[in-house]
């Protein structure tokens, strides 16, 4: 599994939207906006959400967990200046844990990366 740097961490804690793209059992992309936390006890981006595990999302990771998650921004428009993070790994649907939506029990999807992909965050 891929680390996150520190200017990683930090941007990724300063945002709460974030687009998680999933496999559909057919093969063809899903796209979809989620909230999102940086889990620094594992590493690992996990997200939540109300009605979570009965989304398609969730759904298409039973038959495929490659995901690519993206988080981006715009600081300015003149002179343009954009700041991204993308992350590609596998995602775990998981039906009932805690999480950073409340201690009881609930669906989330743990993305593990594999790859980092940043600029801007300088």
């Amino acid at each position: 599994m891929t680390t996150f740097t520190p200017e990683q961490i930090a941007y990724l804690d300063g945002q709460r939207l974030g687009r998680l793209a999933t496999v559909r059992p057919d093969g063809s992309p899903q796209n979809n906006p989620v909230g999102f936390r940086y889990n620094p006890e594992l590493g690992t981006i996990d997200i939540a959400g109300h009605n979570l595990a009965a989304s398609k999302k969730f759904r298409n990771l039973a038959t495929n967990p490659r995901v690519s998650f993206v988080v981006d921004d715009i600081v300015s428009v003149s002179p343009w200046r954009v700041r991204c993070v993308e992350i590609r790994g596998t995602a775990e649907p998981l039906t009932a844990v805690p999480t950073y939506l409340s201690d009881q029990p609930a669906p989330l999807i743990r993305l593990h990366p594999d790859r980092i992909i940043a600029f801007g965050l300088d």
